[in-house]
Order: structure tokens, then C-alpha cells, then sequence
């Protein structure tokens, strides 16, 4: 087998999908390669939940591509009818003294400076403002909180299968259960191997997140590190509407000590669901392959006893859930948006390192824009790219 295609796009997750969509309503010629079926769980994009916000802490070239996001979800639910992205509100908690580290230091600092440069609606509120308006949250008398009132939650499967979806309306070709093997330059081009057969474009985009850095081998393997994360979902045993989305907005928590951080999401599913508390862990690394699924009771134990006991008085240590998915992580936690230096022909992107769903729909835009026009109307110099031969460039 051996078919042209204007481009092709390794991984049909969160990014993959959204570059399929905006490749394929720009009348490209256009493949999609995914070694499973998405949207499905063995990846970066499940979990019913993932915080979306507009001023992002993680760095300055962030917060453009959330605002792009958001417009671009809300046209995505437009032309599907699908229900992606729910607005909460979004509480972010710090304090004096050392704090859990959100991806980067000086997270709050950060978000605030963003929302103010960029005029995000929001409020600061200090600890009794934070009990009055959201008594589920057991803060100390020292933190402070910042309420961005444009947060909230996405709905990562709809989302994929919603861009997927109208890709396929655009005439994308989706192949599922074909994992890709390796690709080379061929000529001004790119040939893509499969498990099937092989492809020749114009130019691939691959956005195979954990399979990252076995597909691409040799000194990008050393670049990535992939760690398992797990999800816990934990009984409500407070007042029905206390956990309700109209009181209880998602949060991240810096807590006091150092470590990670807590992040979670109001009960979506009813009392019965629920309530979605996780951390993060950058210690430990995995592989898609080799990483353990199941998720030991013990580990919600333990989170519950350390972490979510003390902030939130108003669950209990039931486990309704327990789910576990893969980041895809960087020294620096900011994303990698590179020409393959050995095949000229290939973006490679990995918006990742746990912060990368909420910017999924404006960067695969952006790549689609790369890979059609050779330029990006947003800014991704941050991230490393620029075009083959060239200086950086928005």
C-alpha cells in the first residue's frame, strides 16, 4: 500500500484530532493514523474531565492559545451539537511560605499577571470569602484564592470524537488500529511505515504523545518521560449541593509544604458520581506498554488521608473511581513544537507535560497552519519551533 495524502497526522488524540479536523476543513488531502480507536483510555485524553482556564501560570505564550481554544470550542459545539465545555468558574488556592509547585514557580503569580494583561474577568478572594462563597473548601486563615470566571471543565472524549467527527465530514481519511512504526524523508516529502503498509505526504504532523518516544527513537527518547497519573473519584458524604457545579468551581490547591499540588472538578455526575480529585507525580517514569492500570486501593488511601481529608471535610475516603492516564512530560514542562531535524517534512508535537488538553484546539490549528502555510498565526516560537532553516516565527 502506497497512497499520497497532502498530509498525514500520527495520533488521533486530543492534538491529533484537532489538527485532523482543521487539515481536513482546509480541503487537504488528509490521513489520520491511530494505533487504537479513539476516544479511547490507554492514553493522555479520558477521564470525563479536564480543566480548562484562560490565564495560564505556566508562561506567557500560553494564555493566547486558551483564549483560541475556548472560541474555537464553542464553534465546534455549534457545528456538532456535542456539549464540550462547561463553565464553573475556577478557583486557584496559595498562600505565604513553600507551596506545592504547579508545573512552574510563581504559578499564581503568573496566572494573575496573565489575567490582568489580557482583562480575564476575575476576582482574588481572601480565605473567609473563599468559605463563604465555597464552604466545601476547608482553607487556612493565610490563603488567598484566585476566581477566574471563565474556567471550567472540557469533556475530553466528546471532544475528541467531536473534532474526528468532522473530520471525517471534510473527507479525512481515519485509520484506526494502525500504530504507525517510523517515517523517513522521501524526497521534498515524508513516507509513513504501519503496521499495513505505507504512506507518502506532503507533510506529517505527529502528535503520538506517550508512544512519543518510542516512535521517534534515538535523542528524542532522552527529551520525554512518560509517567502514569491516577484519578480518583471520592464519595460525598456533606450536604447534596455542596459539590454541585453551581457552588463548587474547579480548583487547583498549592498546598502548603511543597510536593504537588491537588486538582479537581465539581460532581458532574450527581452525588452518585462523585467527586474527582487528583495529583500529579514526576517521579516515576512508564511506558505505555509497561504501565500498571489497575490502580491499587492503597493509592486512593493515600491521597485521601494526605492530601484531600484535610481540604475538604466533606468527602469521604470512598473511592467511587479510580482511573489512570499518561503525561507525556518535559524537563521544563513546556510543550515541543519542532521540525524533525532529519526528515524536514515532520512536526513534531507534544503540548504536554499535563497542562496541554485546555490548548488542544487552538494548537491543532496552529499546526494545521504550519503544515498548509509554513507559518502559524500564533506565536509558538516559545515551544521551539521554527520553520526548517529558519529563525523563529509566530
Amino acid at each position: 500500500m502506497d497512497k499520497a495524502f497532502d498530509a498525514i497526522v500520527l495520533g488521533l488524540g486530543a492534538m491529533g484530532s484537532a489538527t485532523l479536523w482543521q487539515l481536513a476543513r482546509r480541503g487537504a488531502r488528509v490521513l489520520g493514523l491511530d494505533r487504537h480507536a479513539p476516544p479511547h483510555d490507554r492514553g493522555s485524553s479520558h477521564g470525563d474531565t479536564r480543566i480548562t482556564r484562560l490565564a495560564i501560570g505556566e508562561g506567557a505564550g500560553y494564555t493566547p492559545l486558551a483564549l483560541r481554544s475556548h472560541a474555537l470550542w464553542r464553534e465546534i459545539e455549534r457545528e456538532t451539537g456535542a456539549s464540550l465545555l462547561t463553565v464553573t468558574g475556577g478557583l486557584v488556592i496559595s498562600g505565604a511560605g513553600e507551596r506545592a509547585r504547579c508545573h512552574v514557580p510563581g504559578f499564581f503569580a503568573n496566572t494573575l499577571e496573565a489575567a490582568r494583561r489580557h482583562g480575564i474577568a476575575h476576582d482574588i478572594l481572601d480565605a473567609a470569602a473563599i468559605r463563604r462563597r465555597f464552604p466545601a473548601f476547608a482553607v487556612r486563615d493565610d490563603e488567598v484564592g484566585y476566581l477566574e470566571h471563565g474556567a471550567g471543565f472540557l469533556r475530553p472524549e466528546a471532544c475528541v470524537a467531536a473534532q474526528l467527527a468532522l473530520a471525517r465530514r471534510h473527507g479525512a481519511e481515519v485509520r484506526l488500529e494502525e500504530p504507525a512504526t517510523g517515517f523517513a524523508a522521501d524526497g521534498d516529502g515524508v513516507r509513513v511505515r504501519t503496521a499495513r503498509g505505507e504512506y507518502r505526504a506532503r507533510r506529517a504532523v505527529v502528535t503520538a504523545g506517550p508512544w512519543l518516544p518510542g516512535l521517534l527513537g534515538g535523542t528524542w527518547r532522552g527529551r520525554f518521560a512518560v509517567r502514569r497519573q491516577v484519578l480518583h473519584w471520592f464519595a460525598i458524604r456533606a450536604a447534596p449541593g455542596e459539590f454541585e457545579p453551581a457552588r463548587f468551581p474547579v480548583f487547583i490547591w498549592e498546598l502548603p509544604g511543597g510536593g504537588e499540588p491537588i486538582y479537581g472538578f465539581p460532581a458532574i455526575d450527581g452525588r452518585a458520581g462523585g467527586v474527582k480529585v487528583a495529583t500529579e507525580q514526576h517521579l516515576t517514569e512508564t511506558t505505555p506498554e509497561a504501565c500498571e492500570r489497575t490502580v491499587d486501593p492503597a493509592e486512593s488511601r493515600a491521597l485521601f488521608e494526605a492530601k484531600v481529608a484535610p481540604c475538604f471535610p466533606g468527602l469521604a475516603p470512598d473511592c467511587v473511581k479510580a482511573v489512570t492516564c499518561l503525561y507525556t512530560t518535559t524537563a521544563d514542562s513546556r510543550f515541543v513544537i519542532e521540525t524533525h531535524p532529519d526528515v524536514p517534512g515532520a512536526i513534531v508535537a507534544s503540548p504536554c507535560s499535563g497542562h496541554g488538553f485546555k490548548h488542544s484546539a487552538a494548537l491543532g490549528e496552529a499546526l494545521a497552519q504550519l503544515a498548509t502555510e509554513g507559518a502559524s498565526r500564533l506565536d509558538l516560537s516559545g515551544f521551539g519551533w521554527r520553520p526548517p532553516g529558519g529563525e523563529a516565527r509566530a
